[in-house]
């Protein structure tokens, strides 16, 4: 698309510098006939004022192009979203209180077209519609058997008159200049079954990325790479997740975010303790029951939600 604009902005210019060299040349063979200056004609007078309109324009509209698309990687931003966070820290040292913050994401839907449309849906009041997940009845407690009972009928009442979306969902990990972990839902949604993310691009992470997880393992959320291009984190996030869009506002807030103190658990593994490997894809509900300490492994000691998201 890009390459196109521009041969066509090439044509024209060209175009026009050959029709001012004509106009250039035909005043100058007609001061050479006659001492006087001989005056433009209405024709060459409003034809010079239309391929002057011409250029002008597609100046206009290249530069727009320019805007519109991913610096460095060629995709082109079709949609915007925002994203309201409450309770990062004010690096403000005379004032350490809880700031609201904003960033605008641009996404590219031509290059993750099914990615992007289950995004702007969870940015919505409407939400994205997902079925309930099985009722799972293998809850060794009792207590525990009637909660995720609960749960599931609670899920029933509402699917399909409610979608899921990011109300007061939370920032769950972060891993300082390696990824920022948004969007886990949390109360009436954790019931409902993941979507599957799906879309094949050659698109990298840089410093601003936002992508999702491929698959269904990784939740309703999105990752913001912090991090610089051709790192060690970069190209693991290349290899497991989709590129959708980058932060076109707010990179300071993320930056903030990247800052934040988190949860650690020195150099004791935990997971291996419980009988798994370090990590975790998405946030489990199983950390809410008493589950394997390594649950909060990385999570923000100050708890930063999602008070607003919408479309712009």
């Amino acid at each position: 698309m890009m390459l196109n604009r521009s041969l066509l902005l090439l044509s024209i210019i060209s175009v026009s510098w050959a029709f001012n060299i004509a106009s250039t040349s035909s005043s100058h063979t007609k001061q050479h006939l006659s001492d006087d200056s001989v005056p433009d004609s209405p024709t060459v007078h409003n034809r010079r004022e239309f391929f002057g309109s011409i250029l002008a324009a597609s100046t206009i509209l290249t530069s727009s192009a320019a805007i519109a698309a991913d610096g460095g990687s060629g995709a082109v931003i079709t949609d915007k979203i925002y994203v309201e966070f409450k309770g990062i820290a004010n690096n403000n040292a005379a004032d350490a209180t809880p700031t609201k913050d904003r960033i605008v994401i641009g996404l590219y839907g031509n290059d993750a077209p099914q990615p992007v449309s289950i995004l702007k849906q969870l940015v919505t009041k409407q939400g994205y519609r997902s079925k309930c997940k099985q009722l799972d009845t293998t809850r060794l407690l009792q207590k525990e058997q009637l909660e995720a009972n609960k749960v599931y009928n609670a899920c029933l009442e509402n699917e399909d008159t409610a979608g899921v979306n990011y109300d007061y969902s939370s920032v769950w990990r972060i891993l300082k200049d390696q990824r920022i972990d948004v969007g886990a839902v949390s109360g009436k949604f954790v019931a409902r079954e993941n979507p599957n993310f799906e879309a094949k691009n050659n698109l990298s992470h840089d410093y601003g990325a936002v992508s999702v997880r491929r698959g269904d393992d990784g939740g309703y959320g999105f990752t913001i790479f912090p991090g610089t291009k051709g790192s060690a984190a970069a190209a693991v996030l290349d290899e497991d997740n989709i590129v959708v869009g980058r932060v076109l506002e707010g990179m300071d807030v993320v930056d903030r975010l990247n800052d934040m103190p988190v949860v650690k658990s020195s150099s004791l593994n935990y997971m291996a303790l419980t009988g798994g490997a370090k990590g975790t894809v998405a946030p489990s509900r199983a950390c809410r029951y008493g589950g394997p300490m390594y649950c909060n492994e990385n999570k923000p000691l100050r708890k930063v939600l999602i008070e607003s998201t919408g479309t712009l």
